[in-house]
């Protein structure tokens, strides 16, 4: 058997890859590490909307009452809501169990220790190797030691309470059409939106256990798109299915994506002096346009790999409260620790509001730059080597000139195929093409 976890968390085809199994085996030795082996600790767990969150629920549940700890059961909710509650609740860890914006068959299981982040490489690793190499744990409560499971019924009112919160506008005079992916944001989005005052219309809010992520939400806005534009609405909003993520629409019916909206928030936060070392957190991945745009308000760029877990790993280390990736996962480190869908956007909302200015007119202010991607079939072993060969290295800095500091260059390595991705990034979209399948054609050439 392969590695378990991935970028987040464990992840697989529901009772084929990520068996109840597995999942009993997660539940008992993952809480026993995360609580150091603590008597009765407290775990609280959430999930979206897929029809397998209910027997891999099951079958954790069993696992962490096993080892004599309880668990909270919250119901369906956003991922960052477990986050949020797990903190709120004084637990000892959360898990959540979805496979975010992936089809119904996945599912996957992701941990927060007590203070709402992700677990750091070195504490996966020790889960993993426990359940990979068939170790066991030497703990078999019974009686009044063994764990109870708990049905939290307001976990949603508490989260939406938080939400609310964090800003201090309402949402009065604004229409905002809502796409909840047929996901977990499917009751809490409505409630804080409604709240705040705003008319809404949404769509993709009836799950029925098999439509979550279906042609809808935030890897499919084209339908929130049209809404928008039919209505006449202000902005739409689009969620993933499981709300860590929010790509956002115009009035026109353009998409405002994670860079557009670190952009916005970035510079408010920057001018109300709210933005530590006028530093945003972005990844390699990120348009270039964000780095102008917010050079032009007095502010800088610093980027990590691309996943949201290295753009945290960057904020906490260095003390930024911002950070993101273009597909929409931002972090709003004041208020949660984990992307959040839903927070960011009563954020950028709130900036819109406070601006009293159209969202296309906020959004005008980064100009998007063309990027074009193409993959290099190369051998597996010398994928990672392109900038030891001196004629790749040479055609990259060649480029790069070319360029002249209106574009770049971006070679990466694939971590599961025998490729490496091409991305050039400039003004001239048709260039751009040219010059990629160009470079491409060489690495695969040298590293052939």
């Amino acid at each position: 058997m392969g590695k378990l976890f991935g970028t987040d968390g464990v992840r697989g085809i529901a009772n084929i890859e990520l068996t109840a199994d597995l999942a009993y085996k997660l539940g008992r030795i993952g809480s026993y590490i995360l609580t150091n082996g603590k008597k009765k600790a407290k775990i609280v767990i959430g999930k979206d909307t897929r029809i397998s969150g209910d027997m891999l629920e099951a079958a954790l549940v069993a696992g962490i009452l096993s080892t004599g700890s309880d668990c909270l059961c919250v119901g369906v909710v956003p991922t960052p809501a477990v986050s949020y509650l797990t903190r709120h609740y004084e637990a000892d860890a959360g898990i959540v169990i979805s496979a975010s914006h992936n089809p119904v068959e996945y599912n996957g299981i992701k941990f927060f220790n007590k203070n709402g982040f992700k677990l750091p490489d070195e504490i996966e690793e020790k889960i993993e190797d426990m359940i990979l190499n068939d170790k066991e744990i030497d703990i078999h409560p019974s009686g009044k030691d063994l764990g109870r499971k708990i049905e939290i019924d307001d976990a949603i009112k508490q989260y939406a309470n938080f939400l609310k919160s964090t800003i201090d506008v309402d949402l009065r005079g604004m229409k905002i059409a809502v796409d909840c992916a047929n996901g977990a944001s499917y009751v809490a989005a409505p409630s804080v939106l409604s709240a705040l005052g705003a008319e809404i219309k949404i769509i993709h809010h009836k799950p029925d256990g098999f439509n979550i992520n279906l042609n809808c939400g935030s890897t499919h806005p084209e339908e929130v798109q049209r809404l928008v534009l039919d209505w006449g609405a202000d902005v739409g909003l689009a969620f993933d299915g499981d709300a860590d993520r929010l790509i956002a629409v115009d009035e026109k019916g353009q998409i405002v994506d994670g860079d557009k909206i670190l952009t916005i928030c970035g510079s408010s936060l920057k001018e109300k002096g709210k933005l530590p070392h006028d530093t945003v957190v972005a990844t390699v991945m990120s348009n270039i346009g964000l780095e102008k745009a917010l050079e032009k308000k007095g502010c800088k760029v610093v980027k990590t790999k691309v996943g949201d877990r290295y753009v945290l790993e960057k904020m906490k280390e260095e003390g930024y409260v911002l950070g993101g990736e273009q597909s929409g996962h931002i972090i709003f480190l004041e208020h949660n620790t984990t992307g959040d869908g839903l927070l960011s956007a009563l954020q950028f909302l709130s900036v819109v509001k406070e601006k009293n200015q159209s969202v296309s007119k906020l959004a005008s202010m980064m100009t998007t730059y063309p990027q074009v991607l193409v993959n290099a079939k190369v051998s597996n072993d010398k994928k990672s080597k392109y900038m030891e060969d001196p004629v790749i290295a040479e055609e990259i800095e060649k480029l790069e000139k070319l360029m002249d500091g209106e574009g770049r260059v971006l070679i990466r390595p694939s971590g599961t195929e025998p490729i490496v991705r091409v991305m050039i990034e400039g003004k001239d979209e048709s260039q751009l093409k040219v010059l990629s399948e160009g470079l491409a054609k060489l690495i695969e050439e040298r590293l052939a």
